[in-house]
């Protein structure tokens, strides 16, 4: 199935939502930096955090998210730009811990002291930023309380990224429902009871029309205008050139000692993993 969002808001235009499937993408950001599945359910996590946030940009933007923790994690770190490009790595993908309660112990991973950073590129100069300290290390608590706290957006979140048994990711996906002025204090109290009530996320998202039936099953008879639907993919934004660039940028001789003593130059991108070999600067 392919990875998608769909965005919808009710007909008086107080509350909107978003609901996405990344199974895909997730599962080709764990290969590439081979993740154990404690790091892969985070990292799932986090990256459909990312999706759901850049949908919610204009065009031409980009957000950040950096989850920092005191766990054997260290940090989550993934962007999203607006068309829907997703990437993100975590900081050591190699950590595991015990599952608690038969469930991938992602809080734990993380760590309950940090912090989440969210930076936006809105294209004016200087982006936007904003942190607040870890709520739950759950991921998507912790980005649901950031938008009541930093940006005074009523939000409910909702994160799943679930395993197969070969250890690869067999459901990603989420969901993002806001409540916008003129506040409806009653819609808003029977979605919070509905969400209460679903069942499990991921099974609700591994339908062939998953995101279309989630926001189905949390709004019911809610009546909901659909604002479109939106390709999500995993994808980078390095290259050779701008990669140069930063090399550039840097002190010539220190880069001239590294090329004389090893031939060359080599840059290894923090998101996608790939290498990039320079033996000239």
């Amino acid at each position: 199935m392919e990875d998608y969002l769909v965005r919808a808001v009710t007909t008086a235009g107080n509350v909107r939502a978003l609901a996405c499937v990344t199974t895909g993408l997730v599962n080709e950001a764990c290969r590439r930096h081979g993740a154990t599945p404690t790091a892969s359910v985070a990292l799932g996590r986090a990256l459909t955090a990312a999706a759901l946030m850049g949908a919610l940009l204009k065009d031409r933007q980009r957000v950040g998210l950096k989850f920092e923790g005191n766990g054997p994690l260290k940090k989550i770190l993934v962007e999203a730009e607006s068309w829907g490009g997703v990437r993100g790595c975590v900081g050591e993908p190699c950590a595991a811990l015990p599952p608690v309660d038969g469930r991938i112990d992602v809080a734990g991973a993380l760590g309950r002291a940090g912090f989440l950073t969210v930076t936006k590129d809105l294209g004016f100069g200087k982006p936007y930023q904003g942190m607040v300290r870890l709520y739950t290390s759950e991921i998507g608590e912790d980005l649901a309380y950031y938008l009541a706290e930093s940006e005074q957006i009523p939000s409910a979140v909702g994160l799943t990224a679930v395993l197969s048994p070969t250890g690869e990711i067999a459901v990603a996906g989420g969901f993002l429902v806001q409540s916008l002025p003129p506040a409806d204090e009653s819609l808003i109290g029977r979605l919070a009871r509905r969400i209460e009530s679903m069942g499990a996320l991921a099974d609700l998202l591994a339908g062939p029309t998953g995101p279309e039936e989630l926001l189905h099953t949390i709004f019911g008879d809610i009546v909901l205008t659909g604002l479109g639907r939106q390709a999500l993919c995993f994808q980078c934004n390095c290259g050779r050139e701008k990669v140069r660039r930063v090399l550039a940028a840097m002190d010539r001789s220190e880069l001239e000692a590294i090329i004389a003593e090893q031939q060359a130059v080599e840059v290894v991108c923090e998101f996608c993993k790939t290498s990039y070999r320079f033996d000239t600067v």
